[in-house]
């Protein structure tokens, strides 16, 4: 097993978005949103938390706490009006809670809320909490149907697991502040822990636009968790800069075997590669549009996201959970209208209800747009995080000064 040496600490260039280091890379023909964030969809709220301490955990080691949360609501009355939605997955190491009833129904009633592994259970139930202390009734009893859907990648390499840092406050606090802010980037919200092609990883986001009949435009948003990847695999805008980069490592730590600082840097590579090389990270990609799509083409545009990940170098080993869920904000399905509580309708007398909806003979570009969102989703997750140690490790970033001098031969 070769040995490299890292330089990724070297960049003198400050985090920027994958557009405004290579502002003439080729990332598909569509324009961006004005936000190019996920956010650009209208009425999707976002809010990122980082969690570095916890009062659980008062002798914790400093640094060894490094996870978050990352919540979105689909739009902000997501407990009364559901959203048609689909999912797909790519490979099936991971969990999304609340799957089973999105692919049942096609409709999507929750927050999704993203994290860490080990703190699924905590952030379901924030969900709970949020809609406990917002629905229950005048004694304060609840009778309404909601199952949460939350989200995980493993941190574990920067995080200590062990600690729970991740709570149930957390995800109330994220759902009473979700805005339509532009998405933080890099080592922020759910991202804050993870790893992406052995640089460091995290969250990332961007949005397309795109022309439709009658002369409307709709808009497609990504938001990514990536936590995936071999250093070789990783391409922007199809050059190879990670193989280019992996090769230049493994010429240096060769060509000046006793530089004491190159075999530290080696060193932590090793121990990534060894890690990765046993049980690679996953991504978790949402994908939500103001397009009228029915649950089936929206399950359709969720598959579209593979090609994104596959451009920037994903393939989906065998201990990756890469799994991606779409959805619309454009029709207004009511829910809640009958529960324990609540009976506004006759579940025994089929009652009709009218939906706009894409023609499947025109929906092509808005397959290409999702491509194109998710590979720059990513590509801004990886260019916006910065280096961290964290759990007696260290993942250095990518070097932006690098990448300006390879992406210069390509071009």
């Amino acid at each position: 097993m070769t040995v490299m040496a890292s330089n990724q600490s070297a960049s003198t260039t400050l985090r920027q978005r994958v557009r405004e280091l290579l502002p003439t890379v080729y990332l598909g023909r569509y324009e961006t949103g004005p936000k190019n964030s996920l956010t650009d969809v209208a009425g999707v709220l976002v809010s990122t938390q980082s969690i570095h301490e916890s009062p659980k955990y008062p002798d914790a080691p400093v640094g060894s706490i490094n996870t978050g949360v990352t919540t979105i609501l689909p739009r902000k009355d997501w407990f009364n009006k559901g959203c048609f939605a689909g999912i797909f997955r790519f490979n099936g190491s991971g969990e999304l809670t609340g799957s089973h009833w999105i692919e049942e129904s096609g409709l999507l009633h929750s927050p999704i809320v993203i994290t860490g592994s080990f703190g699924v259970g905590n952030a379901y139930n924030g969900i709970y909490e949020h809609g406990i202390r917002e629905h229950r009734d005048q004694v304060g009893k609840v009778g309404w149907f909601l199952l949460p859907v939350v989200a995980e990648t493993f941190d574990g390499f920067l995080h200590d697991v062990s600690k729970f840092a991740v709570t149930s406050q957390h995800v109330v606090k994220g759902i009473d502040e979700a805005s339509s802010e532009p998405v933080q980037e890099g080592n922020i919200g759910g991202g804050t822990g993870m790893i992406c092609h052995w640089f460091k990883g995290g969250t990332g986001s961007s949005s397309r636009l795109v022309p439709a009949d009658q002369g409307q435009t709709y808009t497609i948003g990504a938001l990514v968790q990536a936590n995936y990847g071999q250093m070789r695999d990783f391409k922007i805008a199809g050059a190879p800069i990670g193989r280019l980069i992996y090769e230049e490592q493994q010429r240096l730590v060769e060509e000046n075997p006793n530089d004491p600082e190159l075999l530290a840097q080696a060193s932590m590579l090793f121990k990534i590669k060894e890690e990765k090389d046993k049980q690679d990270g996953s991504i978790i990609i949402i994908l939500a549009t103001d397009a009228p799509l029915h649950p089936t083409q929206l399950r359709r545009l969720a598959k579209r996201a593979t090609v994104g990940l596959a451009r920037v170098g994903g393939w989906a080993s065998n201990s990756s959970g890469d799994i991606f869920l779409a959805f619309s904000t454009a029709n207004q399905v009511t829910v809640q209208e009958h529960t324990a509580t609540t009976q506004k309708v006759d579940p025994w007398k089929p009652k009709a209800h009218s939906v706009d909806v894409i023609d499947d003979q025109t929906i092509n570009a808005l397959f290409e747009a999702s491509a194109d969102a998710v590979e720059e989703a990513i590509l801004n997750a990886v260019f916006k995080a910065e280096s961290m140690e964290g759990n007696g490790n260290r993942i250095d970033a990518l070097n932006l000064d690098k990448v300006k001098e390879l992406m210069g031969k390509y071009l």
